[in-house]
């Protein structure tokens, strides 16, 4: 699996060594057809002809099912590659494994009770097979996946000069339908790899299942627990404490997803393609292998386009890395004061956790591909650091008053030097923890109030407005 989103290299455009002068085709040609040349208008017909029957030449074997689906990304052709890697026949979660889970899961959301001022969030706790998990997760790997996508197919058409755009509607449309080929293949296999490794629907920091779910896979679970000597159903309540701890974050909490989704986002917006490595591929392409799929995905691995790292996307990468990092952070603090003293192996499975997690778990090669973050490990010790000693210098409660508001959440450089923050929270230096859950109640009076008082204008203005009319 590569490092790099859809296979994309990350080099800056100041890393790169080129020659002085350019050669082959221009910026403003970046498929080498002579458009914005010294011809008539700086656009030659004929020539763009040529390159809509070798693009026709490309698609013709794409005629597959789903291979028509619209958008950047083919999910159709992803779920269908993530479920061929797991294999014809994935067993169903038995009835003795949903009993063990939902008995698992009882008894961490009692423990946590005592560990967090959040409540329970899951409204029901169920077992997924691998199949589920890709199932059920796609609709937001779909909402991750897209602005990159989005972004990396605009610049096809963005590339072109003005006068040519309205002849390259075909063409652009052929190059969606393969660029949604070949980033649908690598998504697939992407999928179906996670899919093999998770243990729960939070595994990754994120709520990739339904609002309100809480899922484990216990077949995963029976693996992961095979090599370890805690026995298997105390790792099966410590997962349950640490899937639950994130429904309870996600769950009440509300912006906390679309922060984390907006970062992305963000990060998409940022994007700037360099074509120059294009122009170079575009002359020793063979049309005909195109058509597999396959061949797409080993062209853009190769590092074909090479997206220039902006400082839009460094300020969004960091923000996403350290909310990542407190989500994960917080977490471990909960389950640890809620499962410590009562399951003997606690401490020894937290870290082979993070062993996983440091030596390129699912969390790092899933990103690493889909979006081009690398949690670091680093920034995990030093949020449940924060954590910890919130928790132990201003209490349970003034700790978990934090995630009441984002603007009250630590940012990267307190993760480096917490004392400063922790300072604030206990009331050393602003008084907006002292009550962070009544000020956030009254900022949104307050704009609810804005927002009557210019609705009433508007329909003020309007009456007035018909009584001229009359």
């Amino acid at each position: 699996m590569n490092d790099l989103p859809f296979g994309f290299s990350n080099r800056d455009d100041d890393e790169r060594k080129r020659g002085d002068e350019p050669s082959g085709p221009g910026p403003n040609d970046p498929f080498g057809l002579g458009i914005g040349g010294s011809g008539a208008g700086g656009f030659d017909p004929a020539q763009l002809g040529q390159m809509l029957t070798s693009l026709g030449q490309m698609l013709s074997g794409m005629g597959q099912p789903g291979s028509a689906q619209a958008g950047p990304v083919n999910y159709d052709v992803a779920k269908r590659l993530a479920r061929q890697q797991l294999g014809a026949n994935v067993p169903p979660v038995t009835s003795g494994a949903m009993s063990a889970l939902a008995d698992a899961a009882h008894l961490a959301e009692l423990w946590l009770d005592s560990a967090t001022t959040l409540p329970a969030g899951a409204t029901k706790t169920v077992g997924w097979t691998a199949n589920d998990w890709i199932e059920q997760t796609l609709p937001t790997w779909q909402r991750l996946c897209d602005p990159v996508a989005e972004q990396v197919s605009g610049m096809w058409t963005a590339a072109l000069p003005e006068e040519a755009r309205q002849f390259a509607a075909p063409m652009v449309g052929m190059l969606g339908q393969m660029g949604g080929l070949a980033f649908g293949s690598q998504l697939g296999q992407a999928l179906g790899q996670l899919a093999k490794e998770v243990l729960t629907s939070t595994d990754i920091g994120l709520p990739l299942g339904p609002a309100g779910i809480s899922a484990l896979l216990p077949a995963a679970i029976a693996e992961f627990s095979a090599g370890l000597e805690q026995p298997e159903s105390e790792i099966m309540v410590f997962l349950a404490a640490r899937e639950a701890a994130h429904q309870r974050l996600f769950r009440h909490v509300p912006w906390l997803r679309q922060q984390v989704l907006g970062a992305v986002e963000d990060y998409a917006r940022g994007i700037r393609m360099d074509f120059s490595a294009l122009e170079q591929a575009a002359q020793n392409i063979d049309p005909m292998s195109l058509g597999d799929p396959s061949k797409l995905e080993e062209i853009l691995s190769q590092g074909t386009f090479e997206p220039q790292t902006t400082p839009e996307q460094k300020q969004a990468l960091e923000r996403l890395e350290t909310l990542l990092a407190l989500i994960e952070g917080w977490v471990q603090v909960v389950v640890t004061d809620a499962v410590g003293d009562r399951l003997p192996g606690a401490g020894a499975l937290a870290e082979t956790l993070r062993r996983r997690r440091a030596t390129g778990g699912p969390a790092e090669q899933t990103f690493a591909t889909l979006v081009g973050l690398e949690l670091r490990p680093r920034k995990l010790r030093e949020a449940a650091v924060l954590w910890r000693r919130l928790t132990t210098d201003a209490g349970m409660t003034a700790r978990d008053q934090v995630w009441a508001h984002p603007d009250l959440l630590p940012d990267s450089a307190d993760l480096d030097a917490p004392a400063g923050f922790i300072d604030s929270v206990i009331g050393g230096e602003a008084t907006s923890f002292d009550d962070p859950l009544a000020q956030l109640a009254e900022t949104e009076a307050r704009e609810r109030a804005e927002r009557e008082r210019k609705g009433g204008s508007t329909e003020t203005d309007q009456g007035e407005q018909g009584d001229t009319n009359t």
